[in-house]
């Protein structure tokens, strides 16, 4: 399940940050194809709680962060797509001017890279929640 932001985890930069497990379902870069695996996940009452798209040439995948990984899986091999799993932090973020340029900052001062994010923030919503994909600087 979807980890909730909460007092007892782990700070980086400052913000506490949840562990979630994403997947990053290939695809090819064609008409419908994403609609696929929405159907697939919506079939078995899975929420897609973020989603990240991106292609390259005929090639292309989706990165989804979901509310259930276990049936997710299941869904996506039944519909026959491959995916590769992994780990993404979750952060919350106050929904403001300079909120993420301090955190990014914070991270790469501390030999952080992120190598992708994505996340959203409603109208009038106090926080922002964001996912980011780190490694390590080399030799860090």
């Amino acid at each position: 399940m979807l980890r909730v932001i909460s007092s007892d985890l782990p700070k980086r930069g400052g913000i506490r940050v949840a562990k979630v497990k994403h997947l990053t379902v290939s695809l090819e870069n064609q008409l419908g194809r994403l609609a696929a695996v929405a159907k697939a996940l919506a079939d078995v009452k899975v929420n897609i709680v973020a989603v990240l798209g991106s292609t390259a040439d005929e090639k292309g995948s989706a990165q989804v962060v979901v509310d259930n990984p276990a049936k997710a899986k299941k869904a996506l091999r039944s519909a026959g797509f491959t995916y590769l799993e992994g780990t993404l932090d979750q952060v919350e973020l106050p929904n403001k001017p300079g909120a993420l340029a301090e955190y990014a900052a914070k991270l790469a001062k501390k030999g952080i890279n992120i190598d992708a994010a994505y996340g959203s923030v409603p109208k009038g919503a106090k926080k922002s929640v964001l996912f980011f994909s780190t490694s390590r600087k080399a030799g860090d």
